[in-house]
């Protein structure tokens, strides 16, 4: 998991996203501070084919946003995971809206991607099928959390931040993740203490 960043980096970084509106090319700066951490959470959720095009999608989204960034709402990294969360919900209707058109494969097929694939992979490794199952069996809102805690790096504050969501929103969908999956694999916690 990697470290959150100190108050001197926060305040760089709303600083940064300020002085961007004039002058364009500071905006690099975030690019060149968050480009790892954000496109290892995409590569987690949807493959590293797809996690190259994505990210570049979510810093262009973050550029052409950053006049409406509000530092009393989160950090900047948090608001760039927000964005990368709606960047992989937007990537899925879009594959799905694809699929159906193509209606090449059926429809329950269309809901798997790459994030089930890891999934499945984290399973296999650890010789758990019923990890993914409960995984699966997870509502969208709570295998958000679950990724951006996991995959992401982040903490609930940021969390709730990313998703625009309370904090207590964030630790009940953590707590009700990891009762079902505690369930599902008969009272042992898949993935450390979250």
């Amino acid at each position: 998991m990697t470290a959150p960043p100190d108050a001197n980096d926060v305040m760089e970084d709303v600083t940064v996203v300020e002085q961007s509106l004039d002058n364009p090319e500071l905006f690099a700066l975030l690019y060149d501070r968050y480009f790892k951490e954000v496109y290892r959470y995409l590569a987690a959720r949807l493959g590293s084919e797809q996690a190259e095009d994505l990210v570049a999608d979510a810093f262009l989204l973050a550029f052409n946003g950053r006049h409406g960034f509000d530092p009393q709402r989160g950090t900047v990294r948090s608001w760039l995971f927000g964005i990368a969360t709606n960047v992989v919900a937007r990537h899925r209707r879009r594959e799905g809206r694809r699929l159906n058109a193509l209606s090449k494969i059926a429809a329950e097929d269309s809901a798997d991607g790459h994030e089930d694939r890891v999934t499945s992979q984290l399973a296999a490794q650890a010789s758990r099928p019923e990890l993914v199952r409960g995984l699966k069996g997870l509502a969208k809102g709570d295998r958000d959390v679950v990724f951006l805690l996991v995959f992401g790096g982040l903490r609930y504050e940021e969390i709730a931040a990313a998703l625009d969501i309370p904090v207590g929103t964030v630790g009940s969908r953590i707590n009700r993740a990891r009762k079902k999956l505690r369930k599902t694999l008969g009272d042992v916690n898949p993935i450390g203490e979250w």
